[in-house]
């Protein structure tokens, strides 16, 4: 008879879960040598708790299945939490398999004991739970992934005990099917109707699910029928987009942006989203920046089926058979010239392979990628879904295994690849198909934003310098080489392009590290809070054009 490590083994890969991205301990021993009795298990190790959660995140918003991580007690779990977190916002399916001392060892509050159900209701709000015996184990793994992988999506986390993994009597239990989301009801369908033919200026605002193809269609038709504008949140977990595809314009990360995008809706429709607020809380702003004249209305949530919603609402409105916008394909040129951010967007934009998928962590470095990319070849976005930085490098890990046939571009910040810099040693030991560009300014840009934005006063050299990546200036070629990943450094846009062209060519991963300025900085920087202040009293046509120029 199984012990309960191969019992759990069993169970993860019948239902389904067929990768663990691990960081093991003492504690999960017994889990780890029970690795070798499943050959469809696919074990993953990382360097660091929070490359295995990030990954696990990365590879099930692309399989659209939960991976499991193996993270060691309370401390593991709490240097995984930031890309816990961000797949908890993400609604991604993730079975998290946390071990933990033996039940009769818990007593003697030994070195490592801690409180690891209560630090793990942060990120699993819906599903917490500790195993207190073999032959239960497997019935509490079947209730995890049932958990994780319902709709909408969530961190299931399971509490596994050294004795109850090591314990013989363990029984693999079979997962119960998914359940079929429903549709909107029809009222809720007639509702949404009655407000988009009221003539009314209106927004289907996309999140989740909805950012998918087939959504997407049906909501373009029914954008075209109606004449209504279609937005995506802020950070979509996946959005489908290129050439082929719908254009769909995303709510801005400056409120002051996202409230002129709003500025005129009288009614918003939310299709698995949220209403947008502001990112943080600013001093005499507002935080729900949906304008108060507005009515938002929910046709679907996340716990629904979005594109039947969407396609019944086209039908009730007539525009089952309308010809929905499409992105036309249409590269940017090969960038010449001096080397910026922008021009790092656009090269991108320029070499981008068909089918790839894009990890976007470029923070402020990132402003022009949307635009750059937009027309090219059909493609994934992955982005930061949570704000928590230290996800990108990870994603891309979990992105390549989910699609090994498919390239992953990560673009990122120079002070969140420090944050899980390890996930490259991963992408190395694991042949990894991963170009990683790191956008070098030697500076966390956006704080440098934020200081100003948030309106604090007699910010000296000491508070600058916390905000500043001089001293040494990070070498990301180097430390990319140290770890087994081909490595190099350009200064230059000629540079640039040669190095992804190679990149893309040659199998394996990929850093390139782009030496550039800051995208907003000097009177760039000083100015912005002045002109998003003056937004609200413009003329709206003079401050969209003004919001295209900043974020387009």
């Amino acid at each position: 008879m199984p012990n309960g490590a191969q019992a759990l083994m069993k169970t993860l890969v019948d239902a389904g879960v067929e990768v663990c991205f691990t960081n093991p301990g003492t504690s999960e021993m017994h889990f780890v040598a029970a690795l070798d009795s499943e050959s469809n298990m696919r074990a993953v190790l990382t360097l660091f708790e929070g490359v295995a959660t990030g990954a696990a995140d990365g590879y099930a918003r692309m399989a659209d299945k939960p991976a499991a991580t193996l993270l060691h007690l309370g401390c593991g779990l709490g240097n995984g939490l930031a890309n816990l977190h961000n797949a908890r916002k993400g609604n991604v399916p993730v079975v998290n398999i946390v071990g933990d001392h033996a039940t009769y060892h818990v007593k003697y509050d030994a070195q490592l004991q801690s409180d690891i159900e209560t630090v793990a209701r942060n990120v699993s709000p819906g599903f917490v739970r500790t195993s207190k015996s073999t032959a239960e184990l497997c019935c509490d793994v079947a209730d995890a992934i049932a958990a994780a992988r319902g709709l909408p999506g969530q961190v299931a986390t399971l509490i596994l005990p050294a004795d109850v993994s090591w314990g013989d009597g363990g029984v693999p239990c079979a997962v119960p099917p998914m359940a079929v989301p429903p549709a909107a009801d029809d009222d809720v369908i007639e509702a949404v109707a009655a407000a988009i033919r009221s003539g009314k200026k209106t927004a289907l605002l996309l999140g989740g699910r909805a950012l998918r193809e087939p959504s997407l269609l049906a909501a373009a038709r029914i954008a075209a029928q109606c004449d209504i504008t279609l937005l995506a949140e802020t950070f979509p977990t996946r959005i489908e987009r290129g050439a082929g595809l719908p254009p769909v314009e995303r709510i801005a990360y400056l409120a002051e942006l996202a409230g002129i995008q709003l500025a005129d809706v009288e009614h918003l429709i939310l299709v698995d989203s949220k209403a947008p607020v502001s990112f943080f809380a600013y001093p005499g702003k507002r935080s729900y920046l949906v304008p108060d004249s507005c009515e938002v209305l929910t046709l679907a949530t996340a716990e629904q089926d979005t594109t039947a919603s969407l396609e019944r609402l086209a039908q009730v409105l007539g525009a089952d058979n309308a010809t929905p916008l499409l992105q036309a394909s249409q590269r940017p040129g090969r960038p010449r010239g001096k080397l910026t951010t922008e021009k790092v967007c656009k090269a991108v934009g320029h070499l981008l392979p068909q089918n790839a998928i894009i990890i976007d962590e470029s923070i402020t470095s990132g402003l022009m990628l949307s635009v750059m990319t937009a027309g090219a070849p059909r493609h994934d976005l992955i982005t930061l879904t949570g704000g928590a930085i230290g996800q990108g490098l990870p994603n891309a890990v979990g992105a390549a295994i989910a699609c090994p046939d498919r390239p992953v571009l990560a673009l990122i910040g120079d002070g969140t690849a420090m944050y899980t810099l390890q996930a490259l040693w991963t992408m190395a030991r694991e042949r990894l198909n991963v170009t990683s560009i790191i956008f070098n300014n030697a500076s966390y840009s956006v704080l440098n934003i934020e200081l100003e934005r948030v309106g604090a006063e007699g910010a000296g050299e000491k508070a600058k310098s916390q905000l500043d990546l001089n001293g040494p200036v990070l070498n990301f070629a180097h430390l990319a080489q140290g770890m087994g990943v081909h490595g190099i450094r350009v200064s230059t846009t000629e540079d640039l392009v040669k190095g992804l062209e190679y990149a893309l060519s040659q199998p394996g991963p990929h850093l390139i590290e782009v030496m550039v300025p800051e995208s907003l900085s000097g009177l760039k920087r000083k100015a912005l809070p002045w002109v998003l202040r003056s937004l609200p009293g413009l003329p709206l046509s003079l401050a969209r054009a003004l919001k295209r120029k900043i974020a387009p």
